[in-house]
């Protein structure tokens, strides 16, 4: 018996090698991102997503960028592009003995669009991206107790 079972695996696999898939040209489904929101210290509530983080370069300093769809009167959305610098994390790293996480970092930069939001500043599309750098990095990561 388990002869067989294991002659019908070998044949499946064989058959699976043999046959290409037939869907090789569909598309990949679209990732789900949830709408949050957040009520900021200014009175507005904003809703935000998550979209994408990718390393970047702001003039010399090399980092991550973490991009998020922000809208304030739920109408229209635009990117709000947050810059996490790699001196600072380093920096901090050195300091504390530890290097961050890559969830912590994360949570940096969300830390740093909240409190664009609660600052009331004016966030555009095209306006520059936040900075998460050493002037700020402590003070962002005392708000999540790290």
């Amino acid at each position: 018996m388990i002869g067989r079972l294991n002659s019908y695996a070998a044949q499946a696999r064989l058959t699976a090698a043999q046959n290409s898939p037939n869907n090789l040209g569909m598309a990949k489904p679209e990732t789900v991102r949830r709408i949050k929101s957040y009520s900021a210290e200014s009175g507005y509530v904003y809703q935000y997503q998550f979209q994408d983080a990718h390393p970047a370069q702001q003039g010399n300093a090399r980092g991550n960028e973490y991009v998020y769809y922000v809208s304030a009167d739920r109408k229209k959305m635009f990117p709000v592009r947050i810059f996490v610098g790699q001196d600072a994390i380093k920096k901090w790293g050195e300091a504390t003995g530890r290097a961050l996480t890559g969830t912590e970092e994360y949570a940096a930069a969300k830390m740093r669009l909240f409190q664009a939001f609660d600052e009331g500043a004016e966030l555009s599309a095209t306006g520059p991206a936040l900075v998460v750098d050493e002037s700020n990095l402590n003070a962002l990561l005392q708000r999540l107790d790290l």
